[in-house]
């Protein structure tokens, strides 16, 4: 069996880091499949190569000369090669790279590069096969992902090459322009490369040794996530918390393979195992973890008889999509509903969306409330669990925290509670102290 494994640009940002990468790919023979991002910061106030990539691409649309602001990059890369000790020269790919800017390639094949040269470097330092992604990762006319067509053709490139590099963040469309995905693209490729080669493990190597009970940043010394399902996983993701990008799990997710997130740094740490159900993995604790986000604002609404009223709710979500807002949560009672949106949607439109509401539903009383942040507490071990809600509701109250909102899933997997953006931080705090400190 092999294992596909993905190094960030943190991973990937100077020789030394090329060292550690190379280190743990030959500590474990099943290591066959490697998707390297483009080289990152090397210290605080470094530009990845990326930025700079976009950086020469402006200039070449506004007619500027580029090759000063290029000369970075090519440092970058040469300088690389030469701490490595390798032979290898990419002046070829710069004067390509050169004229493909001055042809009037596209912004997507700008950024691509950055992944593209270091595929080529690091496949040339491990001794494997460089297959750039171009060749097997596609994109529909419409520039959407072709999943179908890229699992046949990168499986059938996978299939005679046992060991090879593929770079992350790209691939290509129909006419063969290159074409990147959205943010996470790395972590997003692996997962696809997962799939194509029927990979016992994907592993995504980062700067952190996994995820954490809760973010660092608010909470001191918070605790790791030792094992996490893929719908945990989706539920915190999309709820703020990092390491990786909730889309890249459904390629491996519908294939049921496992991600580890490991640190580069510390390859001794266990990290956090992404595993499709975990029922019989006892969990350390009630549960897994806590995020939330803020900028949000709630559609209040409140109609006598409304749960008789035929058609009430799609007339109110036909607005809503008329004016492209998507809802994130909608908690209802008899004779009231929010709808809960990201903030920045209603900018510039707040007036107008008020009236159609009036016009449509005709409410007797309607607000936006402004200000609220979203808080999600996340477990499989709920399920089983009394009293979690009360628990959560305890907290907040000792802490003298408003519950404006409260919504749970027919799963029982999460709790979602809505607060003054205010008693963010001090909610997540409150509430790790009770399912965490507690019960150490």
């Amino acid at each position: 069996m092999s294992k596909v494994v993905k190094f960030g640009g943190s991973s990937l940002a100077d020789a030394k880091q090329f060292r550690k990468v190379a280190d743990i790919i030959r500590a474990d023979s099943e290591r066959c499949y490697v998707v390297p991002s483009a080289p990152g910061k090397r210290f605080k106030d470094d530009t990845k190569v990326t930025d700079l990539l976009y950086r020469c691409y402006e200039m070449v649309v506004s007619g500027e000369d580029f090759a000063k602001a290029f000369a970075p990059i090519r440092e970058r890369y040469d300088g690389i090669i030469a701490d490595l000790g390798l032979s290898l020269s990419l002046e070829d790919e710069y004067v390509k790279i050169g004229t493909e800017f001055r042809n009037g390639t596209n912004r997507d094949y700008a950024a691509s590069r950055g992944e593209y040269l270091n595929g080529i470097i690091l496949a040339d330092y491990l001794g494997y096969e460089f297959v750039d992604a171009a060749r097997g990762i596609f994109f529909d006319r419409d520039g959407k992902f072709d999943a179908d067509v890229t699992n046949a053709c990168l499986g059938a490139i996978l299939d005679r090459t046992p060991r090879a590099v593929i770079p992350g963040f790209y691939g290509a469309m129909p006419d063969g322009s290159i074409k990147t995905f959205s943010r996470g693209g790395s972590d997003f490729t692996g997962s696809v490369v997962a799939k194509a080669a029927n990979a016992s493990l994907y592993e995504n190597w980062t700067d952190v040794s996994g995820f954490l009970v809760a973010d660092p940043r608010i909470v001191k010394d918070p605790k790791g996530i030792e094992v996490i399902t893929y719908s945990e996983l989706r539920e915190l993701s999309y709820m703020g918390a990092g390491v990786l990008h909730e889309d890249a799990i459904f390629p491996v997710r519908s294939a049921n393979i496992p991600i580890n997130i490991k640190n580069t740094n510390a390859p001794e740490d266990k990290g956090t195992l992404i595993v499709p159900s975990a029922e019989n993995i006892p969990s350390k604790y009630v549960i897994t973890g806590i995020a939330g986000k803020k900028d949000f604002s709630a559609i209040s609404i409140e109609k006598d008889r409304m749960n008789t009223s035929k058609g009430f709710m799609r007339r109110l979500l036909q607005v809503l999509e008329n004016h492209e807002i998507f809802p994130e949560h909608i908690p209802t009672g008899i004779d009231t509903v929010s709808v809960v949106v990201n903030s920045k949607e209603l900018d510039g439109q707040r007036e107008k969306l008020s009236e159609r509401i009036r016009e449509t539903v005709r409410p007797d009383h309607f607000e936006i409330i402004d200000g609220l942040a979203l808080i999600a507490v996340v477990g499989r071990g709920m399920k089983s669990v009394k009293g979690i809600a009360t628990r959560v509701f305890a907290a907040l109250s000792h802490a003298d925290i408003n519950i404006r909102m409260i919504d749970q899933g027919s799963s029982e997997l999460n709790i979602i509670v809505a607060i003054n953006e205010a008693d963010f931080e001090k909610a997540i705090q409150v509430i790790y102290d009770m399912f965490i400190l507690s019960e150490q």
